[in-house]
């Protein structure tokens, strides 16, 4: 395997592709200008008055000053859940069907020079899972891999998505960055929607974090939701590793980079995610860093009162009662029924998990709670023709 330490983390590698779009450097310049301590309550208090929030009240909202106002801000944040979505909770679940790896990121479970057990699913493996989450009801899955090409290639993805279209009427997938064609081939497969992270929208800290890999390049990450809808997706997904590096910028990065996109691609379904820091395999004890459940719970806040027609996932990262406590409020969609190791829902997982889940409920036992919250469970919201 090629090291890539020496490697220019801002510049493209060969087969990457480029496209003309100024995003990337208007959010670094955002970013960069975004110092959080010099809001003031007088400036959440004004922003929790307007209909429609500025990248200035954003601002605000994601700053300490806010932190006294978080009843305030979830109050309003619930009226526009409910205006946006109803009183609806959308269930899925992932399946990882490898876990090979050819990045070496500090953070990560999957890192290349951990000692896991490493698997990819065979394709009759694959359907075999796909037989046993369907039989639990869901309709929407999410399809995981390593970020490795050549254990979990595009082929072998596309030919994945196809079978679980036979099952499941949504099919999202969190893989490696891709180029237009490469997700307009896996969209003719029959994926919906694409999840990339960016994990820290500091480039410095970014190059700190992925010393070598292709995950070390920035720019193609960052624009990989934007080749995405190039390539046909109807759906993207946005989030950044909270407690990798200063949450708060980290969250107006993931914020402004969704909203930039949705201006440019209206017709775009637009998602964000809110994972912290787990533990993981070898490093048990590298937990959350500075990121509580009051400041997670803000910066699910801030997004919907700063986009609140986009999706909110919440993850099994999460322990249950907070999870239960902001469906509704902020969050529109949860995992269930979770594993986070290669397979394991049909038969014994084949390879090691990622990282540690804190929410280990069935997908009934999950379904019963978003009940009991006066709340509706929703399966599928979409048709295949």
């Amino acid at each position: 395997m090629m090291k890539l330490k020496k490697v220019d983390h801002m510049q493209y590698n060969d087969g990457m592709e480029v496209i003309e779009s100024d995003l990337m450097e208007k959010v670094l310049t955002l970013v960069k200008e975004y110092d959080y301590d010099q809001y003031t309550s007088k400036d959440v208090e004004d922003a929790l008055n307007k209909i429609q929030l500025s990248i200035e009240d954003y601002a605000a909202i994601l700053s300490p000053a806010a932190m006294p106002y978080l009843e305030d801000m979830a109050r309003k944040a619930m009226a526009e859940t409910r205006k946006h979505f109803g009183n609806s909770i959308s269930l899925f679940t992932p399946l990882y069907i490898a876990n090979y790896c050819e990045n070496e990121c500090v953070y990560c479970g999957f890192s290349a020079t951990n000692k896991i057990h490493r698997a990819t699913l065979s394709l009759q493996e694959v359907e075999d899972e796909l037989k046993a989450i369907a039989a639990t009801g869901l309709k929407e899955i999410l399809l995981l891999t390593g970020e490795s090409r050549h254990k979990s290639g595009v082929e072998y993805i596309g030919e994945t998505i196809k079978v679980a279209a036979k099952y499941f009427s949504t099919i999202g997938i969190e893989i490696y960055p891709l180029n237009t064609e490469e997700y307009a081939f896996l969209h003719t497969c029959g994926a919906d929607f694409v999840s990339v992270y960016q994990e820290t929208y500091n480039t410095d800290k970014y190059e700190q974090v992925h010393l070598w890999g292709s995950k070390r390049i920035f720019p193609y990450r960052f624009h990989a939701q934007e080749r995405a809808l190039l390539g046909g997706m109807r759906g993207v997904s946005f989030g950044a590793l909270l407690g990798l590096d200063d949450f708060r910028k980290d969250a107006f990065a993931a914020g402004i980079h969704a909203l930039l996109i949705q201006q440019k691609y209206p017709h775009a379904e637009i998602g964000f995610s809110v994972p912290r820091l787990r533990p993981y395999i070898n490093n048990a004890d590298n937990n959350p860093k500075d990121v509580h459940e009051k400041q997670l719970l803000q910066v699910m806040l801030a997004y919907r009162l700063f986009m609140p027609y986009a999706g909110v996932t919440i993850s099994t990262r999460e322990r249950a009662g907070f999870r239960d406590h902001v469906i509704g409020m902020a969050a529109t969609k949860m995992s269930a029924g979770v594993n986070v190791g290669v397979g394991g829902h049909n038969e014994e997982q084949k390879g090691d998990q990622q990282f540690e889940i804190s929410d280990e409920r069935t997908v009934n036992e999950v379904h019963q709670v978003i009940l009991s919250k006066g709340l509706q469970p929703i399966y599928t919201d979409y048709i295949r023709v």
